[in-house]
């Protein structure tokens, strides 16, 4: 291991891999370098911390790694193996150091990680730590969630990097604007919280808006739980008409709302996950499937 870790500190600066590689973040693809080494040893230190588990045990995927800042962070934690999924090629070419560096514990997949399953690439313990492209990490966020409903232990937990007001989302309590229906399926199967919030200038180049990490513990769930499509969709059905009482909005689940007790005069913003799960477990379909 410490060979490892010795290799990868003698591997020339992050700056100096992006200019030999010509490798300029393409907003197409939401790309937005992350070169302090500090915060990027900062957010896998944390991660290890939340993850209450044996760390050197775990294999770690990262998406969109770009130049490799993240993925030095996590090679130099001490964890088992990383397995990195990224796009663009000139990435994947600046990353061929790193990976010589790794001594066979970094795997890079050029991918898009949209059309993936993380699941066929290692066994055993797994962990998510990614800053995300923006302009696919909710889609990407809902795919993991999905795999976490059919199993809790698909991932020991995730680190992710969102714009901050899509963090402010996941983690939003009832009651506030920002809550939705990515808080309420977030919420259902995770623990979440907001680690920390990065400034703009943190970003090669600076993006328009600040970031955050957002921290996600897998839950164990009931036995009967609802399915995932059951409760997206009443969420959807809810918080797509969100200014109108629930008596309307979801006025094809007014016998659960009477059985349930919920007030049919509040919104979509008003009810809690227990509140949305509880509806769910009426739907006639809940139990087809995952």
């Amino acid at each position: 291991m410490q060979q490892r870790i010795d290799a990868v500190d003698a591997l020339p600066p992050l700056r100096d891999v992006i200019s030999s590689h010509q490798l300029s973040a393409q907003k197409s693809l939401g790309q937005n370098f992350l070169l302090d080494m500090n915060i990027t040893d900062k957010i896998v230190r944390e991660t290890a911390q939340n993850y209450g588990g044996e760390w050197s045990h775990v294999h770690a995927f990262e998406i969109g790694p770009g130049p490799g800042g993240l993925t030095r962070s996590l090679l130099r934690s001490g964890v088992k193996s990383v397995t990195a999924f990224e796009f663009d090629s000139r990435a994947v070419d600046a990353l061929g150091g790193l990976k010589l560096a790794a001594s066979g514990d970094l795997d890079i997949v050029q991918a898009d990680a949209m059309k993936v399953n993380l699941l066929d690439y290692a066994k055993g313990p797994r962990v998510i730590v990614a800053n995300l492209p923006y302009n696919i990490a909710t889609p990407l966020l809902v795919g993991w969630l999905k795999q976490i409903r059919r199993n809790h232990e698909a991932y020991g937990c995730m680190a992710l990097m969102f714009q901050k007001e899509v963090a402010e989302r996941i983690v939003a309590r009832p009651e506030t604007k920002a809550y939705g229906r990515l808080a309420v399926i977030s919420q259902w199967l995770c623990d979440v919280s907001i680690l920390y919030e990065l400034p703009a200038s943190a970003f090669i180049p600076p993006p328009k808006v600040k970031s955050a990490i957002v921290f996600f513990k897998p839950k164990s769930l009931a036995v009967n739980a609802p399915s995932f499509d059951v409760v997206e969709r009443v969420t959807a059905t809810a918080f797509n008409q969100r200014r109108k009482m629930v008596r309307s909005s979801l006025k094809n689940y007014l016998d659960a709302i009477e059985a349930i007790g919920i007030e049919p005069t509040k919104r979509a913003e008003n009810l809690s996950v227990d509140d949305y799960l509880a509806l769910a477990s009426f739907d006639g379909e809940s139990q087809k499937g995952l």
